[in-house]
C-alpha cells in the first residue's frame, strides 16, 4: 500500500508535484511516487498496461493475419473481411488504446504536444479512416482500392496499440529498476528495537516508538536501530551497506553508531541520539531521492529540442501525405496514408526526454551504495570537471577525533588551572579540538564551571566568561585581534606544531595564561587518496585554521605542496574565489561549520558525513564515511554518467534524425524501401527501452577505486 500523503512526480519533469496519481501535464507519462516504497505493487500503470496488452494481443494477431493473408485464403469476401477486422480491432483500439487517446487530449488541452499526441493522432487517423472506408466505401475514389476493397488499416491501428503497450510495459519494468537503490536503502532499517526500561526490564518496540535518549540493546547479528552512542560493550560493526567500507569497524564506549548497520559479534548498549527522519539512513534516502529527481544541465538542450519536435513531426507527416498523394506512384493515396502514419508513429520524443533522467537515477543509486551522496544532477555532471581540490585538515585529512597532547602554562599559572579554564569555556563548543580538551579535564577529575557570554569567533577560537574572568581561547589570530601578547611562549608553541599538534592559546583577562596542544592523527586512507588524486592531475591545496608550522608539518607528511595556515572561514572563501578567478574548477572538502561558506562557494562542495549537519547541507556531495578515497570514485562515476547521458542523447537524436526520413519514404526512389507503420511502432517502443537499458549499464560498471561491488 502506498502511504497517505505521498507526493507524485514525473520522472521526466521533476518540477511537477501532485498529491494523487495521474499523468504529467507536460509529457503525459504516469506520475510516480516521489519516494519509492518497498512494495512490489506500487505501479498501477504497469499492471494496467500489462492487462490491456495481454487481453488485446490475440485480437491484434488475428487482424494482422487477416490483413496479410486474408485475400489469399479466400475465406471471406473483401467487404466481409473489412467488417471482421473492424469488429476485432475496435476493442483493441478503443479499450486497449484508451490511455493513449486520453493523454493525447490532455496534451492538446495543455498546449504541450508530446509522444502521446503523435501516437493518438496516428492510431486515431488510421482507425477512423478505416471505419469510414468500411461503412461508406463509395466515398472514396478508385485510387484507394486494393484487393477488391477500399484499403483499410485496422491491422496497423491494432498492432501499433499492442506494440506501444508492450513497449510501455518493458520501459516501466526497466524504469522500476532505477529506484532499486532507494528500495534497498529503505530495506536496511530494522522493524523493531530492544529498549531498556528504567525498571530494568527490556521490551521489543516498533522503530517508530524509539525516542531520543532511549537506551537500546543491540545483540550480535542484529542491526543498529537508530543513530546513537555506545554506552556499554565492544563489537565490530559492518557499515558497508551505507559507506561501502568492506571491513567492519570496531566500536567501543563513546563511539558513534549509524542506524541500519550490522552488529557482527559483540553485545552493545547504546543511547538513541537521532531517530526517524533525523537518522543518517533517512538523510541518505532523502538525498538520493532528491538527486534522482533533479535536472541535469545537459537536459536543457534536449528540452529545447523536444519542445518543437512534435510540431515538426506533425508538419512532416502532413507534407509526406501530400507529396505521396499528389506525386507518388499508384495507388498514391494509399502510399500517402501508410507513410504519413509511419512518420507520426516512429518519431517518439520519449527517448529524448528519458535520456538523462534515467542515467541520473541509476548513477545516484550506484554512488549511494558506495557512500557517496550527490545533492543533485548538476553535481554529478560537474564533478568530472574538477581540477583543484581545497581540503581542510581537521576531520578531512585527519580523523577529526583529536587526542589531548599537552598543556604549557605561562608564568603565574598552574597546568591544571589552565586546562580547567579552557575546558570550562570549551563546554559550549562542538569543535573536535574542544571535545578533546574537555575530555582530558574530566579524565583528570577537574571541576568545570559554567561559561557565560559564550561567543564563537568562527575559525579563530572562542570567547566567554568563566566565574568573573574573561577568557579567550584560540590561535594567534584571536590573540592579535584581542591585543594579547602571545610571543612569550612562541618557542614552545613552534616545537609542538613541529610534531603536527594543533596549538591553542588561552588568555585570561587580557593576559596569556598558557598553551594547549591537541594532536589529530592523519586518516590511514588519506595518503592513498591524495596519491590517487595527484595521479589524475588534481591540484591539492590544504587550507587550515591551524598555525603555519602545524600545517606545514602535516602537509610535508602527506606530500602536499601548497598549504595555507591560520585560515579564517572568510579566508577559505577568498582562496576558493582566487582559484576560480585563475580559471580553475574548484572542489572544497571540509567537515565543520566554519567550512560551510567555502563549501557553498566552491564549484563542488564536498562535505564529510562524519562532520556537522551545516557542512552537509552546504555541500554538493557528501562522503558518508568521510574517506577522501571516495572523491576519486565520485569523479569516476561522474565521468561514466556524463558519457552515458551523451550516449543516450546521441542515440535518441540519431534515431529520430534517421527514422523520420526513412518513414517518410526518402529511400523509396533509390531502393524501393518503405517502412510499415507497425515496424515504426516497434522501433518507437524499443527506442525508449534501449535508452533505459543503456542507463542501467551504469549499475554494472565498476568505478575506479571502488571498494566493493555494487549491490
Amino acid at each position: 500500500m502506498i502511504p497517505e500523503g505521498t507526493i507524485y512526480t514525473c520522472p521526466m519533469h521533476p518540477e511537477i508535484r501532485r498529491t494523487a496519481p495521474g499523468n504529467c501535464p507536460i509529457c503525459g507519462m504516469a506520475l510516480e511516487p516521489l519516494m519509492p516504497g518497498l512494495g512490489d505493487d506500487e505501479n498501477p500503470e504497469l499492471r494496467d498496461f500489462t492487462r490491456r496488452f495481454w487481453w488485446t494481443l490475440p485480437a491484434s494477431v488475428v487482424v494482422l493475419v487477416l490483413a496479410m493473408a486474408g485475400h489469399l485464403l479466400g475465406w471471406l469476401s473483401p467487404r466481409a473481411q473489412s467488417w471482421v477486422e473492424l469488429v476485432l480491432s475496435a476493442p483493441v483500439v478503443l479499450w486497449g488504446g484508451w490511455p493513449f487517446f486520453t493523454r493525447m487530449v490532455q496534451s492538446v488541452r495543455n498546449a504541450s504536444p508530446n509522444m502521446w499526441t503523435l501516437i493518438g493522432l496516428g492510431v486515431g487517423a488510421a482507425f477512423v479512416y478505416s471505419v469510414a472506408a468500411t461503412l461508406a466505401p463509395h466515398w472514396f475514389p478508385a485510387s484507394f482500392m486494393a484487393h477488391g476493397r477500399v484499403a483499410v488499416y485496422f491491422e496497423a491501428a491494432a498492432v501499433i496499440v499492442s506494440l506501444t503497450l508492450l513497449g510501455q510495459v518493458l520501459e516501466l519494468r526497466a524504469r522500476g529498476q532505477t529506484s532499486a537503490a532507494i528500495k534497498a536503502l529503505l530495506g536496511l532499517a530494522p522493524k523493531t528495537a530492544r529498549r531498556l526500561n528504567d525498571d530494568g526490564t527490556e521490551q521489543d518496540v516498533p522503530l517508530s516508538h524509539v525516542h531520543v535518549g532511549d537506551r537500546l540493546r543491540v545483540r550480535p547479528g542484529e542491526k543498529v536501530p537508530v543513530d546513537g552512542i555506545v554506552l556499554d560493550g565492544e563489537s565490530p560493526i559492518d557499515e558497508s551497506m551505507l559507506t561501502g567500507e568492506p571491513v567492519p569497524v570496531g566500536k567501543r564506549v563513546g563511539d558513534r553508531l549509524i542506524g541500519a548497520t550490522l552488529n557482527t559479534s559483540g553485545a552493545l548498549v547504546m543511547r538513541a541520539e537521532r531517530v526517524g527522519a533525523e537518522t543518517m539512513l533517512s538523510q541518505i534516502v532523502n538525498m538520493v531521492a532528491q538527486a534522482q529527481r533533479s535536472r541535469a544541465p545537459m537536459q536543457r538542450m534536449a528540452d529545447r529540442v523536444a519542445g518543437w519536435f512534435v510540431l515538426a513531426v506533425i508538419a512532416a507527416a502532413a507534407a509526406t501525405f501530400l507529396v505521396w498523394g499528389l506525386f507518388g506512384p499508384q495507388p498514391s493515396w494509399v502510399f500517402a496514408t501508410i507513410n504519413s502514419l509511419a512518420v507520426l508513429i516512429i518519431a517518439c520524443p520519449c527517448a529524448l526526454g528519458l535520456a538523462t533522467p534515467m542515467s541520473i537515477m541509476v548513477a545516484t543509486g550506484k554512488a549511494a551504495s558506495q557512500g557517496i551522496l550527490f545533492r543533485d544532477a548538476a553535481a554529478i555532471e560537474g564533478f568530472r570537471k574538477i581540477d583543484t581540490l581545497v581540503v581542510d585538515k581537521t576531520g578531512t585529512l585527519t580523523e577529526g577525533r583529536p587526542a589531548f597532547d599537552s598543556v604549557v602554562p605561562a608564568p603565574g599559572f598552574l597546568e591544571d588551572e589552565v586546562l580547567a579554564l579552557a575546558a570550562s569555556l570549551d563546554q559550549g563548543s562542538e569543535h573536535p579540538l574542544a571535545e578533546a580538551i574537555v575530555a582530558e579535564a574530566r579524565r583528570r577529575g577537574l571541576e568545570l564551571d559554567k561559561a557565560d557570554a559564550f561567543e564563537s569567533a568562527s575559525g579563530v577560537g572562542v570567547r566567554g566568561i568563566v566565574g568573573s574572568r574573561r577568557l579567550a581561547l584560540g590561535n594567534t589570530g584571536l590573540m592579535q585581534a584581542d591585543g594579547i601578547a602571545w610571543q612569550s611562549l612562541s618557542d614552545q608553541a613552534e616545537a609542538l606544531r613541529g610534531r603536527g599538534a594543533s596549538v591553542m592559546h588561552l588568555a585570561v583577562d587580557g593576559r596569556l595564561a598558557g598553551l594547549l596542544a591537541v594532536s589529530d592523527p592523519v586518516k590511514a586512507s588519506t595518503p592513498e587518496a591524495l596519491a590517487h588524486l595527484r595521479d589524475v592531475s588534481i591540484r591539492i591545496v590544504m587550507a587550515t585554521g591551524d598555525g603555519w608550522t602545524t600545517a606545514r608539518a602535516v602537509a610535508a607528511r602527506l606530500g602536499i605542496d601548497e598549504v595555507i595556515g591560520e585560515v579564517a572561514p572568510a579566508d577559505k572563501v577568498a582562496i576558493v574565489r582566487r582559484l576560480q578567478a585563475e580559471g580553475r574548477r574548484v572542489a572544497m572538502a571540509g567537515d565543520g561549520i566554519n567550512d560551510a561558506p567555502a563549501l557553498a562557494q566552491a564549484d563542488i562542495g564536498i562535505a564529510m558525513g562524519t562532520g556537522t549537519d551545516v557542512a552537509m547541507n552546504a555541500g554538493h556531495v557528501t562522503l558518508v564515511k568521510g574517506d577522501l578515497r571516495a572523491i576519486a570514485r565520485a569523479r569516476d562515476i561522474s565521468e561514466r554518467t556524463v558519457r552515458n547521458m551523451r550516449e543516450n542523447l546521441g542515440f535518441a537524436l540519431v534515431y529520430n534524425a534517421l527514422g523520420v526520413p526513412i518513414a517518410a519514404g526518402v529511400l523509396y526512389p533509390a531502393f524501393g524501401l518503405l517502412l510499415s507503420p507497425m515496424i515504426a511502432a516497434l522501433a518507437m517502443s524499443l527506442s525508449s527501452v534501449s535508452v533505459v537499458s543503456n542507463a542501467l549499464r551504469l549499475r554494472r560498471e565498476r568505478a575506479g577505486g571502488e571498494a566493493v561491488p555494487v549491490r
